[in-house]
């Protein structure tokens, strides 16, 4: 599995990783089997990233149940700030922060995270101040080693021109390329570790049909961009496609593909080490159907 550090953290990451949304909100306690074979999977393979969050579900939980065993093997990204998991509170506040980062270390049967992130809000809170200072407070407790910022658009931009944040957490693929005319030059001048979201864009291009409700804005631009005429050289699996596009870039240290299925983890790894790099000349025309066709395009926040 190729690896990359993350910024200047000093971390080496997995330029594949997996996201544990779909894990915690698709699979039940009575599927922790399922969840620890995708798990397994993922780390047999070489993937060392595992990125989570307090809303996930129980995705926390089920990474606790089945690999908390393996702690050593993996870097442990977490997110917080809303109102989730039965908790009763008011988010966005420093207490929130506080104590959705010990359920976090409760949950996944840790002694240290590795990385706590703001889970997307806005300027207007990170202006204030509050959660920050949280999250650095808890860094300096020993609780995580390092904190981000999660998000898109000008929450993003923030985060990165502060220089508070170890990582930036954002939105990037073929039909969202704003991050790389926006973000990652600057992200990268302040040293942050880039971790993208979305890599795959939910699987919306090629796609007949939007693959979700989540999706539909994804799969308006695919179309759009696909009626452009054919990619030359591309290659026929559109997911391939897709993920090449994000991981052309250098800038990207680590990409999350989430599934609760093992054989599409498995799928996905394998296309990483036997399939990539996909042609320049592809990744130069989208660059040119996106700047053609999305100068309204905000990052989907």
């Amino acid at each position: 599995m190729q690896k990359q550090m993350l910024g200047n953290t000093g971390i080496e990451v997995s330029r594949l990783g997996a996201g544990l949304s779909e894990i915690g909100s698709q699979l039940t306690f009575g599927e922790t089997e399922r969840a620890g074979q995708v798990l397994n999977a993922a780390l047999d393979a070489g993937i060392n990233f595992l990125d989570t969050s307090a809303c996930y579900g129980i995705s926390e939980e089920l990474i606790g149940r089945t690999i908390a065993h393996r702690r050593g093997e993996y870097i442990l990204a977490t997110k917080c700030g809303h109102v989730a998991g039965g908790y009763e509170g008011q988010e966005w506040t420093a207490q929130t922060i506080t104590d959705s980062i010990d359920r976090s270390l409760q949950r996944m049967k840790t002694d240290v995270l590795d990385l706590v992130q703001l889970h997307s809000c806005s300027v207007d809170i990170l202006e204030k101040g509050e959660v920050i200072e949280a999250l650095q407070a808890a860094r300096d407790a020993g609780k995580t080693r390092f904190i981000g910022y999660s998000g898109d658009n000008e929450a993003a931009r923030w985060a990165v021109d502060s220089g508070l944040f170890n990582t930036l957490q954002t939105s990037f693929n073929l039909v969202e390329q704003n991050a790389r005319l926006k973000l990652f030059t600057q992200a990268k001048a302040q040293g942050m570790g880039i971790i993208v979201k979305r890599p795959i864009a939910n699987g919306a291009w090629g796609a007949t049909a939007s693959p979700s409700d989540y999706a539909d804005e994804y799969f308006r631009r695919a179309q759009l961009m696909l009626a452009e005429g054919p990619l030359n050289g591309a290659p026929e699996n559109r997911i391939l496609l897709a993920l090449g596009f994000t991981l052309a870039h250098p800038e990207v240290d680590t990409a999350i593909v989430g599934t609760q299925n093992p054989a599409h983890m498995r799928s996905n790894i394998g296309m990483l080490e036997n399939d990539l790099p996909i042609s320049s000349g592809v990744i130069e025309e989208l660059y040119r159907r996106f700047a053609k066709l999305g100068q309204d395009w905000n990052q989907r926040g």
